[in-house]
């Protein structure tokens, strides 16, 4: 077993993970504290969290027999986009989430992750494995931190001392007994600078994040009306926010991605307002194929960037594109259109 892990840590290497390491599936105390942020009902609109609580506090319900994650890193930081500073500092450009800049991760991760069972199965014989990134009720973040890919910061995100936190995780478990890895130190100390920077004061307290206050929830997942109260403070981001991790001094060690998938894709580092929101349903579902942002749907998509004009100056373009939008089809879209030209005290 111990040939064989690190074996996987060399396959893992060939297939672009930029780390790997593995776990014991008891996650401690970890499952507590996720039944109490549940039960505080800090997980907004995503019921499935909840659905599958049990799930997620025991991992061995996923695949019978289970006995460890393979937990692996994969760097996603777009070295070739334009800083994302420069995009939040101009209000008439959409900021989008530095990871969803390109193709989606999801596929490629889980395509990565089988092609790496299948190597183990190759050696090992028969075996009993299932892939996850982002895509069952797994403790992901929980699982990295007790193999040791990093420690969680305050933000709830995993950092690492090397590579900050510029990476997506997935895992695989297995029904190996292989040798575990242990957790490292964290180094977070007295920094409180992602709490600070947060637009929204969506992390209440040191390790604890407040979804439905969070920009990424607000943007992404919750599926009707944004609060008004929360609208301001979203500014120009239409798809995520990274301003905890931009914020944080770890992340001067990241390195920009190795994966051509994770490239920048149709101008969406620097793109205008005014432009995205005059895409079409299938201007947007053809330009953002293969593309994380495809799964909120044109909808959500012009929702979000009412929100963001909004914000934006008083300017004869930011007017003329949120009354091109004033008698939507959507009533969700028409009431965030309306919001926004009633900042800029324009009737429709």
């Amino acid at each position: 077993m111990v040939a064989l892990a690190r074996d996987i840590r060399g396959w893992a290497r060939e297939l672009g993970f930029q780390r790997c390491a593995i776990a014991a599936l008891e996650l401690g105390d970890a499952g507590a504290r996720l039944r109490d942020w549940l039960a505080q009902g800090m997980h907004g609109e995503m019921d499935y969290m909840a659905r599958h609580a049990a799930l997620r506090t025991d991992p061995r319900g996923l695949l019978s027999g289970a006995l460890r994650a393979i937990t692996v890193r994969m760097d996603y930081w777009p070295g070739d986009a334009r800083p994302a500073a420069q995009v939040l500092d101009d209000p008439m450009l959409a900021y989008v989430s530095r990871y969803a800049l390109g193709r989606d991760y999801h596929t490629l991760l889980r395509g990565r992750l089988a092609r790496l069972a299948r190597r183990i199965a190759e050696l090992a014989g028969p075996l009993g494995a299932r892939a996850c990134t982002d895509s069952a009720p797994v403790m992901e973040v929980e699982l990295a931190r007790s193999a040791g890919l990093g420690w969680r910061g305050k933000h709830t995100l995993l950092l690492d001392r090397h590579d900050g936190s510029w990476f997506f995780l997935g895992e695989i478990l297995v029904d190996l007994p292989l040798p575990v890895d242990p957790p490292v130190e964290a180094h977070c100390g007295s920094c409180t600078r992602c709490i600070t920077a947060c637009p929204t004061g969506a992390i209440v307290e040191p390790y604890r994040l407040d979804a439905r206050r969070c920009i990424s929830y607000l943007t992404i997942e919750l599926k009707g009306t944004i609060p008004e109260s929360l609208r301001p403070a979203i500014g120009n981001r239409i798809y995520g926010c990274d301003d905890c991790q931009l914020v944080c001094p770890w992340n001067r060690y990241a390195r920009p991605a190795l994966e051509p998938a994770f490239a920048v894709r149709h101008g969406l580092d620097r793109a205008p307002l005014v432009e995205l929101f005059a895409w079409s349903e299938t201007d947007f579902t053809d330009r953002m194929a293969g593309s994380a942002v495809r799964r909120i749907g044109h909808e959500r998509w012009l929702r979000n960037i009412a929100v963001a004009l909004g914000n934006a100056p008083t300017v004869p373009e930011v007017v003329a594109a949120l009354r091109s939008r004033a008698d939507h089809p959507s009533a969700l879209v028409r009431e965030h259109v309306g919001w926004a030209l009633a900042r800029h005290d324009a009737g429709p």
